[in-house]
């Protein structure tokens, strides 16, 4: 049965190849066909023309010289006998008339002197017989025609083909003018017959090669025609690969060529429009960075200052006037937001920079996760759902700025209690051991994955506003352009997933409130040992310095 189905299978995978190929020269098979139709058309147009003059030509050849001896016979012959001719008579004349150079049978009708009706056939009892005659030929021959100046000749000659057991015959009558017998003619063309079938085959055999012929010409000229177009699809499909600098080589000057130009001419302004375009984004990206690092430096000053003040503020003696305790405390706060969006700043230069590396170490999730919570005393708000034990081999700083960034925004724009619940997903399912288990105990080459969700117990994300909420400085409303946060902290955390090679999503729960669901590898060794190159690919490489300690909280915030 197995060896059944494997047959099967093969079978409809061959079909399905087969039928994949057909799609892909749909539109050689096309003008192939197309030619071929054509071709057949004409060439069978032209062989029944020819078939049919050509029967024509040889069925009139051969009627008119058979009916001219025979009426020549009929004058020379039947025309000697006397008006009531007998039996004998008939015989030996029918004989006589059949040895002629045309060879066709004989059969005269006459009355004798009593008026009794006698034959003479040329192939004795056996032969010619009157029954062998059509009646409408026979009317036909004895009716007597009037006599006038447009008709001389009370009685003419009629013929007839008609055919017996699948041969053709030709049958002819007349009378004697002035009285006589009346005399038949049956004339076999079964020789003509096998002529024109010979020619039928031969022109049966010329339309095949005619087919044949344009079956060829139509795939020389599908290939000439096709393999500029091939050639187009393959640069498109480099085209849309990156490549930009693919370009056609252009020969000629028909449509094809007009159209390579133009694939040419599109290619070229994309290609000056991308190079526009990376310029201008790494220009920006520049001077992100260069502003980021120069603003480090008087803000480590301002930073001590307002450390300083914030000191002042918790001295009891109260070191400030009680009017300009206020602007003292605002100055702290926003320069504590200044230094988180300066940090951040840097963090997605380096991200975009493609500079971020790992430092994997062996977690222990259920802990990680605690000392995250514990560290920005969140302990009372988040309800922990873990497994002790249950270890990866993640980078922690990492992992702690993405917890940060989820949880705060968590607690913030859904409110408390926020539930963290973890679970492992693939691999050997192993839920402890140490940190670099990657599922070789149980002899599985999959490492698994830990799935982190985070839920709270909000009103939920607009629908509209969650392909956004991972955006960088997405606001959903612009009503609240300004918010505590930078507007970073979610970009920022996906990215850390990403270069985990990992993800996170962003979803309504049907109980309520947001869920966003983190998913990671367990063991990301597999990462480091990539090229450099690779770790900067699609916003996976994250990197530099990410804020641990409060990390950024109004990404969320906006994007609500």
């Amino acid at each position: 049965m197995t060896t059944t189905r494997g047959g099967l299978r093969g079978w409809l995978s061959g079909r399905g190849k087969a039928l994949s190929g057909l799609r892909f020269t749909s539109l050689r098979l096309r003008l192939v066909v197309v030619f071929a139709l054509v071709a057949l058309t004409a060439a069978v147009s032209a062989s029944g023309i020819a078939y049919w003059l050509n029967r024509e030509a040889v069925l009139t050849r051969t009627q008119d010289a058979v009916l001219r001896d025979f009426q020549q016979e009929m004058r020379n012959r039947a025309g000697t006998l006397p008006v009531h001719p007998t039996q004998d008579q008939l015989q030996h004349t029918a004989g006589q008339m059949a040895n002629s150079s045309q060879r066709f049978s004989v059969l005269l009708v006459g009355e004798d002197a009593s008026g009794r009706a006698v034959y003479g056939t040329s192939g004795g009892l056996s032969g010619f017989a009157l029954e062998d005659v059509p009646l409408s030929l026979r009317t036909a021959v004895n009716k007597q025609q009037p006599v006038d100046s447009g008709n001389k000749s009370p009685y003419h000659l009629y013929w007839q083909r008609v055919t017996e057991h699948g041969t053709p015959y030709l049958v002819a009558g007349t009378r004697i003018i002035g009285g006589g017998p009346t005399g038949y003619m049956l004339k076999s063309l079964e020789p003509e017959a096998k002529d024109l079938n010979s020619l039928a085959w031969s022109l049966g055999v010329a339309t095949a090669l005619a087919l044949v012929g344009a079956a060829l010409l139509a795939q020389a000229a599908a290939t000439t025609v096709l393999k500029p177009v091939h050639r187009l699809g393959i640069a498109a499909r480099r085209l849309g690969e990156g490549r930009l600098d693919t370009r056609l080589r252009v020969s000629g000057t028909d449509e094809l060529a007009d159209l390579s130009r133009t694939f040419n001419k599109a290619a070229e302004a994309l290609e000056k429009r991308v190079a526009d375009m990376a310029a201008r984004d790494e220009a920006s990206r520049r001077f992100v960075a260069d502003m980021s690092h120069e603003l480090r430096t008087p803000l480590t000053a301002i930073t001590a200052v307002t450390e300083v003040l914030e000191e002042e503020l918790e001295f009891e003696g109260g070191g400030f006037d009680p009017m300009i305790e206020p602007a003292v405390r605002l100055v702290v706060s926003e320069t504590r937001r200044l230094n988180d969006l300066v940090e951040n700043l840097m963090e997605v230069t380096r991200f975009d920079a493609g500079t971020a590396r790992l430092v994997l170490d062996d977690v222990d999730l259920a802990d990680q996760i605690t000392a995250c919570i514990d560290a920005r005393a969140w302990l009372d708000a988040v309800e922990l759902d873990a497994e002790r034990g249950l270890h990866a081999r993640l980078d922690p700083r990492r992992l702690d700025v993405i917890l940060a960034n989820l949880i705060g925004n968590a607690l913030k724009h859904g409110g408390s209690p926020v539930r963290v619940s973890v679970r492992e997903e693939g691999g050997d399912g192993a839920g402890s051991g140490d940190g670099a288990d990657s599922g070789e105990g149980g002899g599985s080459p999959e490492p698994g994955w830990i799935v982190i969700q985070v839920r709270d117990h909000g009103p939920g994300i607009p629908e509209d506003v969650l392909p956004h909420v991972f955006d960088r400085f997405y606001k959903a409303s612009a009503s609240r352009p300004r918010s505590e946060g930078s507007g970073l902290g979610l970009s920022i955390a996906l990215n850390n997933a990403h270069i985990h090679g990992g993800d996170i999503t962003a979803a309504n729960s049907p109980e309520g409130g947001a869920v966003f669901t983190l998913r990671l590898p367990r063991d990301a060794s597999a990462l480091t040992e990539r090229p450099a190159e690779d770790d900067g690919d699609d916003s996976a490489g994250g990197g530099g310095r990410a804020t641990s300690g409060g990390a950024d909280q109004g990404s969320k915030g906006g994007a609500r």
